[in-house]
């Protein structure tokens, strides 16, 4: 370590990280003050363009891997050392807003720019990198489902849905489908994962609290729930007779958001996509086709959510006498942070005497891939009004800089501390 050096005197550089933040948000702007990169759009791999070139400015050693993650690393002296890995993704969703993702790669960058300039010498690789597709514009957390092995064969091939404008959009963006899988790490080769974001969420605003230790990663469930009846005349069917298959949809999604409320405090249910058949509006459904959502940050009590949500289900198309069909079409699992990086984020908070708060994420982040495998964590700032994924989405300066620097610290505290 550099002998002049102590935790407390090492700080960002507010100003370069702001520049950076403002040169990101440019790329892909829209008219209406957000931003749009969608996975390997032009926008994206503009963005990607970009990043390559302040990793290699900043003197990080430029790396990209099979399935398109990009990453710059800053090495140690010690060759069979672990890694480090903090980052997040530039890639966004449809009109987007500024702070999302981008953050936490502008921020992780800047940390590694600091450290280097430092002098500091760590006993670890430090690496920061851009996840590919994180927000599932394709398939959601895709960069890192590969690096940790979670990627599944059907992410890409077409054994349930038609992949091949994914497998085209991965190949325009010169990443050969059939080499993703290769991506994977040896995860004994890493020590840990950070990332700062912003909260998403009103509960750091409302509470006047500057940083967020996040402690767990909300696990989800999405389904497609298919309630099968009869067509017939609406005006001429006897109102007792009928076979409505949206008539028990809507009892389902009624009873499954009051036993949600009631049952399972901190758990979601949402659906937010209903298609009926014929669809005429004098005809009785004969299908209708549901798309929900399951959420919870306790992996046991999402599980039973699961359970009782889809007997429900099915008491309510027999009620109705219905038949229903149900998929499961994607799930993601919950994920508890490492409690000793909760406490070292708590630390560094302490050491800048800013005011904390534990709080669980109800968004989906890379850090839930690699939570089983790894020490992981991730740092909230507060978001005003709670808006994301709008342009509207915004974080005071004043917060970025203090998670920023909350960022610095932890990693830190992780690489010289956690190694053994």
């Amino acid at each position: 370590m550099h002998p002049s050096f102590t935790v407390p005197d090492l700080k960002i550089n507010a100003e370069r990280l702001q520049a950076d933040f403002e040169a990101v948000a440019q790329i892909g702007e829209t008219p209406g003050g957000g931003v749009q990169r969608l996975a390997l759009s032009s926008e994206d791999l503009i963005a990607r363009g970009w990043f390559a070139d302040r990793l290699e400015e900043a003197g990080l050693i430029l790396h990209d891997d099979d399935a398109g993650n990009l990453s710059g690393i800053l090495p140690c002296g010690n060759l069979t050392a672990r890694t480090l890995m903090v980052g997040s993704h530039l890639d966004t969703v449809p009109n987007a807003g500024r702070f999302d993702g981008a953050l936490g790669i502008v921020a992780a960058l800047e940390c590694a720019r600091t450290i280097r300039e430092s002098g500091i010498q760590l006993p670890v690789h430090l690496e920061i990198i851009d996840f590919t597709d994180d927000e599932g514009c394709w398939r959601s957390l895709f960069g890192v489902r590969a690096i940790t092995g979670l990627l599944k064969p059907e992410d890409v091939n077409d054994a349930r849905v038609d992949n091949g404008p994914f497998r085209a959009a991965l190949n325009r963006a010169g990443i050969d489908p059939r080499n993703v899988f290769a991506a994977r790490r040896d995860l004994s080769t890493l020590m840990g994962y950070l990332e700062l974001h912003i909260e998403q969420g009103l509960r750091l605003e409302r509470a006047n609290t500057c940083i967020g230790a996040v402690t767990g990663i909300v696990g989800r469930a999405t389904f497609q729930i298919t309630f099968h009846g009869q067509a017939a005349h609406s005006g001429t069917t006897d109102m007792y007779r009928r076979r409505d298959a949206l008539r028990g949809a809507a009892l389902f999604i009624t009873r499954a958001h009051e036993l949600t409320r009631e049952r399972y405090g901190d758990g979601i249910f949402n659906c937010g996509k209903i298609d009926v058949e014929p669809g005429a509006f004098n005809v009785i459904p004969s299908k209708a086709r549901l798309t929900v959502e399951i959420r919870h940050v306790n992996a046991r009590l999402l599980g039973e959510m699961e359970t009782v949500l889809l007997g429900m289900a099915r008491e309510c198309a027999a009620s109705h006498a219905l038949t229903v069909d149900i998929e499961r079409v994607a799930g993601m699992p919950a994920a508890e942070m490492d409690e000793r990086v909760v406490r070292t984020i708590e630390q560094s908070c302490d050491q800048l005497d800013l005011k904390h708060m534990r709080l669980v994420s109800y968004s989906g982040h890379a850090a839930q891939m690699t939570a089983s495998a790894v020490p992981s964590g991730m740092i909230f700032i507060p978001s005003v009004d709670g808006i994301s994924h709008n342009p509207k989405e915004f974080s005071r300066w004043e917060d970025v800089v203090n998670g920023t620097n909350v960022l610095l610290r932890t990693m830190v505290d992780m690489a010289l501390n956690y190694v053994g």
